[in-house]
């Protein structure tokens, strides 16, 4: 594997506490830090690193639990891998982002300026390139969380314009604007669940099966239930002007222009 020459010997206590006596440094003390890594090698590295460092983790071993964890635990940090079976971790960033601001750090083996481009436009705080120094993975996590613990964890995100759309997500209203004139519509909860989440990367293609997971996460319905929801919440769109809008992508899914 080739992460093994960085494996140094854990802790004998790798535990959801910290090491007794860890270093004084800021507030990160109280910490709680979800790793989410698929190879229980590199898992263990960071997360004995960590512990030096008076932080308390918690692990995931694909985006699933991860997505379940950030919920019920509610971590101040999350070390995110990307390359992961199944969801992979511009998928679960994207849902963090969608849940709040919980920073979040990527660890890739892409190496490449547009991988590292994106996990910042997709709003991680920070990345890290596998192979690396787990001693610096430490230190990015000491410098994102003196920044962000004094801020309110998971602040409703603000009120999103992507054209003359206007989505506010705090009580889930979206408007049409245009010269001297507001339109509210009528959504279902699906059909603006559906919209929010593209509005918010609007010239990203987004899957049937990414929204599934996002917008319907307890259904049980096939991919194509998707398509019903998009076909409604598009004609209510034509119906204020707004034509083809989410647009279709042959063979991949849909995106939201922001053009018009």
């Amino acid at each position: 594997m080739e992460h093994k020459h960085l494996l140094v010997r854990p802790c004998m206590h790798v535990t959801e506490t910290p090491c007794a006596q860890p270093p004084q440094w800021d507030r990160s003390l109280s910490a709680l830090v979800l790793i989410v890594e698929d190879e229980p090698d590199i898992a263990d590295i960071v997360a004995a690193y960590l512990h030096r460092e008076g932080v308390r983790t918690l692990r995931a071993h694909d985006g699933l639990n991860a997505l379940a964890l950030h919920r019920s635990a509610r971590p101040d940090l999350v070390l995110l891998d990307v390359q992961m079976p199944g969801m992979d971790g511009w998928t679960v960033l994207n849902t963090l982002r969608q849940r709040g601001d919980t920073p979040v750090i990527m660890l890739t083996a892409l190496d490449q300026d547009l991988d590292k481009l994106t996990a910042l436009r997709m709003g991680a705080d920070d990345y890290v390139v596998k192979p690396f120094n787990p001693a610096e993975v430490a230190a990015r996590v000491r410098a994102v969380l003196r920044r962000t613990l004094h801020a309110p964890r998971d602040a409703a995100p603000g009120i999103l314009r992507v054209g003359p759309l206007v989505i506010d997500p705090q009580n889930h209203s979206v408007h049409v604007e245009g010269d001297g004139y507001s339109h509210e519509l009528l959504l279902t909860l699906t059909e603006y669940k559906l919209l929010h989440c593209m509005a918010l990367a609007p010239s990203r293609i987004f899957s049937r099966s990414e929204l599934m997971l996002q917008c319907l996460p307890e259904s049980e319905a096939l991919e194509r239930t998707v398509d019903s929801h998009v076909s409604k919440l598009r004609r209510k769109l034509d119906d204020v002007g707004l034509g083809n809008v989410p647009a279709s992508v042959r063979g991949v899914g849909y995106r939201l222009k922001a053009d018009h």
